[in-house]
């Protein structure tokens, strides 16, 4: 009997010592994280307090997003917004890589319209830059922002992100979308 009590009596030491260790390391933790999270996101600019209905996907702030153990991301198929944000962030990494014209390409039919496929086709011929980027470089971050809709369609602001972290600007894109098959049917200047 009196070796079945020392037994508890340590299993309850350590399970004390064991919690104690995880408290602790969680007190440590959580400040050092708050403070890595500041210093990384302290050397840009703050962006624009981000309304509902916008997704996280600016890579050079993360002021929308929450920096606790890493950034979370979600989204939903059936979302015309969702999907605009998927599209701009793949192909975004695809023209970073500058590897995969074919995977670009895939992109690009999956995500357009066939219509809107030849039209920006057109644009790209006359303009000798980047139709979906509406430019000749890569951007270094971007975010969507629904917009509303009617007549079918959905539209979404898409903010790309340009030059250096310490120093970056804005361009802007209204992107329509159509609310029947989900693809993107149009991307304009803004």
């Amino acid at each position: 009997m009196q070796l079945a009590r020392t037994r508890t009596r340590t299993r309850s030491s350590v399970r004390r010592l064991a919690l104690t260790a995880v408290a602790l390391g969680l007190a440590v933790a959580a400040p050092a994280a708050a403070a890595q999270a500041s210093t990384t996101h302290g050397t840009h600019p703050a962006a624009p307090t981000q309304s509902a209905g916008s997704v996280h996907g600016d890579h050079t702030t993360g002021a929308e997003v929450p920096q606790a153990a890493g950034s979370v991301r979600s989204g939903d198929p059936q979302s015309t917004v969702d999907r605009v944000a998927d599209f701009y962030g793949a192909y975004i990494d695809v023209v970073w890589d500058a590897r995969n014209d074919d995977l670009r390409n895939g992109l690009r039919e999956h995500y357009l319209t066939s219509g809107f496929r030849t039209k920006l086709a057109a644009w790209e011929a006359a303009q000798h830059a980047d139709g979906v980027l509406r430019a000749q470089d890569n951007p270094i971050g971007w975010q969507v922002t629904a917009d509303g809709g009617g007549a079918g369609h959905a539209f979404s602001t898409v903010r790309l992100t340009w030059g250096n972290p310490s120093s970056p600007y804005y361009t802007y894109l209204k992107v329509q979308s159509d609310l029947a098959t989900k693809q993107i049917s149009d991307i304009e200047d803004q």
